[in-house]
Order: C-alpha cells, then sequence, then structure tokens
C-alpha cells in the first residue's frame, strides 16, 4: 500500500525530483524560442488536426465524475485529487486556487481578491460571493491629494491619479477570508486538507512552465525613499527580491522554485484558518509592512475584514440566463454588453445575425466592439462599491435601457469614446479556474493580485505579494469610485455561469485586467451564437479594446483578416500578441438522456500554461 501511495503521488514525484542536482536539467536539449539565438526548431511549419476545425489546439476534455480546468497543469491536478478523494467542486476549487498561488504567483495569492459563482445542484441556484478588499482606514482623498497625487482629467476611468502599484495601492486582501468562508458554506472538506497540496509545492518545489516563466518579472514598488510613499515607484523591495528572485534573477523555464516562506503561512492557515491572516502573526507581519513604507493598515482593519454573499447580476441572451458578478467587480458590463448584441444586432445589420456575418467580416468585429464601447461608457460611468454608491443596476441592465443605445452606433463607422489618445490601461494579471463534480456542483472562480506581483511589496517571513488592487480607485472628488476608507475599489475580476431552461449549461472565465468582461462576452457569442465548442471558442481570435484610449486590439491572425477593413472604417487598429486578449477556462454540463447522469466538457486557453483534467 505505501509502495502504491508513493507511485500514485505526484507530491512524491515532485519530492524525488528535488534530491536530484540541478545541474542536469542545464543537459536538456531543450530551447526556447526566446533565446538568442533563436533555436531552429521555431521556424518549424504547424501540423494540422486530422479533423473538425483545423484551427483548433487540442479537444475538449470530456469527463462524466469531476473537471478542473486552470492554467497550470499542476494546480489542475491538485484540484482533480480532491475530487477523486470524495470531495466537491468548492473543495476542489479551493486546492487549485491554493496551488495557483505557489505555481503562478505573480498573478494570483491568498492576499489578494477573489470572487466565485457556485452553482448549487442541491438547490438549483446561483450563489455569488465578493471577497474583494476593502481600502484600509487611513486611505483618504485628502492624504492622496497631499501625497501629490490627484485625478488626471485625460484618464476618466478607473485608477484616474492613483500610482500603479507601492503601499498605497494596498487595501485588505480578501482571497484567504473567501477561500475560508466557500469552505464553511459549502464544502465537504477542510483547509487542512485543500491547502496541502500547495504546501507540499512550496516546500518541495515544481518546476516553473513556460508562460509563467516569461511571466515573472517583478515591478518596481519602492519610491527613492522607502518611507515616502511619494513619488511611486522606482525601486525593487528587497523582501521581494529575496522570495522571487532566486540567485538574483527569475527562475527559468524548468528551473525548480521553492518558497518555504510561503508554505510557513499555508501551515498556518491549515491549524488556524483565515483567522491566521486576518488576526494572527502574519496579521501583525502585513502592519509592519505597511508601517515601515508609510502605509496606513492597521490590525483593526484586517480583523474587521469579511466579504459578502452578493445577488448575481442577471440577463438573458439567445434564450439562455446569464448570471455575472455584479459591482464592484466588472462583469456585469457583459450582461449589458450582450444585452446590447441582441437588441441592436437587428438594426444595425437587417436581415443578419452575429452567426450569418460570421466572424470573418469586419462587420461583425465592428458591431461587438461598438457594443463593448456602449457597455463599458456605463462601467465606467458607474461600477463602484455598491456599499457607498450603488450603481442603478436594474435600469442600466434592462431590455429598454439597451434598445435606448441602438442609436447611438453607426453600423458602418466607428464611434469615438470622447478622450484624448492615451497609453492603455496595462491588461493586468489574474488567474480563473472552474471545476465540477459528480453531484452536479460548479465553481467559476476568479483569484487575483491584479498587476504582476500585485504591488510590488512581499511579506518577509511569508513568502506571499500584496495585490494593488486599490490602484483601481479614482482620486476624482464627485466619482462613485472615489477612494475613501472602508471602500471596495472599482474591480476588473470576473466569473460567470450560463442556465439553460432553469438547468445548468456552463462555467465561463476569462482573465487579464479590463480584458475580462469584454473576453467573457466574446467567448459567450463564440459558443451560444456561432455554436463552438469550449476548446474552439478559445482558440478563435480575439480583440481587446482600451476604453480611454479608444484603440481596438486584434490578434495578430484577425489582424491579418479583418484590421484593415476596420481601420478604414475608423477604428485604431493594432496588432497584438495572445497575452492582451486573456486567458479562458470553461466547463459545460450535457444531462445524460435518462436524465441520471451527466457528462462534462472543457477548455482551457492555449495561450497559459494550463489544462483540462477529468475522471
Amino acid at each position: 500500500m505505501g509502495e502504491a501511495r508513493w507511485r500514485c503521488s505526484p507530491f512524491a514525484v515532485v519530492a524525488l525530483a528535488a534530491l536530484l542536482p540541478f545541474a542536469a536539467s542545464a543537459q536538456s536539449p531543450v530551447r526556447a524560442c526566446t533565446e538568442s539565438p533563436r533555436p531552429a526548431w521555431c521556424a518549424a511549419v504547424p501540423g494540422v488536426r486530422p479533423g473538425g476545425w483545423p484551427a483548433q489546439h487540442r479537444s475538449e476534455v470530456m469527463a462524466r465524475n469531476g473537471i478542473v480546468t486552470t492554467s497550470q497543469p499542476l494546480a489542475a491536478q491538485a484540484g482533480l485529487d480532491m475530487l477523486k478523494r470524495g470531495g466537491n467542486a468548492i473543495d476542489a476549487a479551493v486546492a487549485t486556487a491554493a496551488a495557483m498561488s505557489v505555481v503562478e504567483p505573480m498573478n494570483t495569492g491568498f492576499a489578494g481578491d477573489m470572487f466565485a459563482v457556485i452553482y448549487i445542484a442541491a438547490e438549483n441556484r446561483v450563489y455569488a460571493l465578493d471577497a474583494s478588499g476593502k481600502a484600509p482606514s487611513g486611505a483618504t482623498l485628502a492624504r492622496m491629494n497631499a501625497l501629490g497625487y490627484t485625478h488626471k482629467p485625460d484618464n476618466w476611468g478607473p485608477g484616474s491619479g492613483m500610482p500603479d502599484n507601492g503601499i498605497l495601492t494596498v487595501t485588505v486582501p480578501g482571497a484567504a477570508w473567501g477561500w475560508d468562508e466557500v469552505l464553511r458554506r459549502f464544502g465537504t472538506m477542510s483547509l487542512k486538507e485543500t491547502l496541502q497540496p500547495a504546501v507540499d509545492y512550496a516546500e518541495q518545489g515544481f518546476p516553473v512552465s513556460e508562460v509563467i516563466a516569461q511571466n515573472w518579472e517583478l515591478p518596481k514598488g519602492l519610491p527613492p525613499d522607502s518611507k515616502d510613499p511619494r513619488g511611486c515607484c522606482t525601486q525593487l523591495d528587497p523582501d521581494s527580491v529575496a522570495i522571487w528572485y532566486p540567485d538574483g534573477k527569475p527562475p527559468r523555464a524548468g528551473q525548480v522554485f521553492r518558497n518555504r516562506d510561503m508554505a510557513n503561512a499555508l501551515r498556518l492557515m491549515q491549524q488556524q484558518g483565515s483567522a491566521a491572516f486576518y488576526k494572527g502573526e502574519i496579521a501583525r507581519a502585513i502592519v509592519a509592512k505597511s508601517d515601515a513604507l508609510g502605509g496606513t493598515m492597521t490590525l483593526d482593519d484586517l480583523a474587521n475584514y469579511r466579504g459578502r454573499w452578493v445577488t448575481p447580476a442577471r440577463s438573458t441572451f439567445r434564450g439562455n440566463e446569464i448570471y455575472m458578478l455584479p459591482p464592484p467587480a466588472q462583469t456585469w458590463a457583459t450582461n449589458l454588453m450582450l444585452n446590447v448584441l441582441e437588441a441592436c444586432v437587428p438594426t444595425w445589420a437587417p436581415g443578419h445575425t452575429l452567426a450569418s456575418l460570421g466572424p470573418r467580416n469586419p462587420k461583425y468585429w465592428h458591431l461587438l466592439v461598438e457594443a463593448k464601447k456602449l457597455a463599458y461608457a456605463d462601467l465606467f460611468a458607474y461600477n463602484a462599491d455598491p456599499d457607498f454608491k450603488p450603481p442603478p443596476l436594474a435600469k442600466l441592465l434592462s431590455p429598454e435601457h439597451a434598445h435606448s443605445l441602438c442609436a447611438r452606433v453607426d453600423p458602418d463607422k466607428a464611434s469615438s469614446t470622447n478622450a484624448p489618445l492615451r497609453t492603455a490601461t496595462p491588461p493586468g494579471d489574474t488567474i480563473v479556474l472552474s471545476t465540477a463534480d459528480r453531484y452536479g456542483n460548479m465553481v467559476a472562480w476568479v483569484n487575483s493580485l491584479y498587476w504582476g506581483f500585485g504591488s510590488g511589496l512581499t511579506v518577509p517571513g511569508y513568502g506571499f505579494a500584496l495585490h494593488n488592487r486599490g490602484g483601481l480607485f479614482t482620486l476624482e472628488p464627485d466619482h462613485p469610485n472615489v477612494i475613501a476608507p472602508q471602500k471596495r475599489p472599482f474591480n476588473t475580476l470576473s466569473a460567470g455561469f450560463v442556465m439553460k431552461d432553469n438547468r445548468p449549461l456552463m462555467t465561463v472565465t476569462l482573465m487579464g485586467g479590463l480584458m475580462q468582461a469584454q473576453g467573457i462576452a466574446q467567448m459567450l457569442v463564440n459558443i451560444l451564437d456561432l455554436g463552438a465548442n469550449l476548446q474552439a471558442s478559445t482558440d478563435m481570435a480575439r480583440f481587446y479594446h482600451g476604453q480611454i484610449s479608444n484603440t481596438l486590439g486584434l490578434e495578430t491572425t484577425l489582424h491579418d483578416v479583418v484590421g484593415a477593413q476596420l481601420a478604414a472604417m475608423g477604428h485604431k487598429t493594432r496588432s497584438v500578441p495572445g497575452n492582451f486578449v486573456g486567458g479562458y477556462q470553461a466547463i459545460m454540463v450535457e444531462p445524460d438522456a435518462d436524465g441520471v447522469g451527466r457528462t462534462y466538457r472543457a477548455g482551457s486557453d492555449h495561450r497559459k500554461d494550463g489544462q483540462a483534467a477529468g475522471y
């Protein structure tokens, strides 16, 4: 029995690999296309799938008992292990998210934010959890102004006037509370069980995967004088360098990375729950870090943190019920974008649907982009913490409102977003995941530090980076999203769920800053309107539109097909690589004909390192 467990445990394999001399990997013949000189294999001609859509990168993963999909294979396997041990989709989601904090640490962690949309089969009901952070008690507009930060008139969107990272962007993290809360309400396993794969990978090490290695770059989180938060940020945080840059530089693809300090923090949470983070020694370490850098986080700020269960934003599209995250998350803009498409396409393209136009027609993309602009105009105007100034969501998501917007679009000409051209908001960094279990429960989950390594600041002794979500507040005094103590900022995190005829259909998640709501809408059009399977829907090219810059980024392959025509219509087009359009993960459920069992099918974005895995 003991020998069998050793052979089957991925963590045992990692432990064995950790004993081998690292020099052996230097003998590998494998070379990356990012190396100089560029290896010869990078000039190869890609092969062709033997059937179906030739451009589909891999098949959907299908399974009957349970499935997990996320952007790193080791984390997907951690969640799948919980399902195989009898846990449910909620247990698997926590295990996957925790493992992601170790294996994709620049994009996520328990010192960030998280949201989840959870379908509970026994109740046939969709729940939504908001575990986003609140500003510390000293985060006032007056203080920001006194430090030299003011509203920027050329940016009427989220983040206007705020620094990009550093201590002034750190809000009270919500993810640690959220992990504990979902297990308490819907899980069957404990934090001790679900965090164990993450502990093992942090302690024993894991080989850094290709895309993650490319993105492993610390932001400069310290000002010239580390005790003066003005003039942020010009210096790397030494505590961050000590953890994230072994030998003084980022790990390369295939290099084994360990984070024993993070393993220490995870063990404390295994023993004490989220109280270890918000009230124990971790909380004291966070406050000490904040104090040393001129921040205002207090022990009371941490101890008093609570997330909340919220009512999802709901609309319909092509006869499907669309459930998305409500404010302060941005995902309700997906509902609005789809509402506009359903209401306005018959007017904009008489006699056509999006499907009849098709994704090689420039007008198809023109209508999608114009619908996005209308949705994001309302998003930027209203999205904020509803505890301070609730957006009029019922009105904004009404069919009447969508119809009232149709006349604002010229079906043949690009519209202005009423702003001077400026640098586009960075796409942001996040992880998303989806899980489903043998009982019919399904989870769409998003967990994030916002930018890569968040604020750029790491808490010494515990091996985690603090997020920089507070950088999405605005310093415009009369705006609903203006910074204030205990307030949640505008949040880019997005996740959703689709029902059909009052039964579950699919999860949908897509990461990447302000790409998320527009990207999820594109995925749902691909699937619900065009009929793509879950893997093909992400292998299809997509766009990223910057609302402030009014610049339309088209993936290179798409730009080659429709870029010139869209430019002729007045769009400011540019060709962008795949990292501009986010990373998607989704699961669909199909009941058996007899209604007794089910089959899950899943897709995972080829632009990331991840996989869908089922059993």
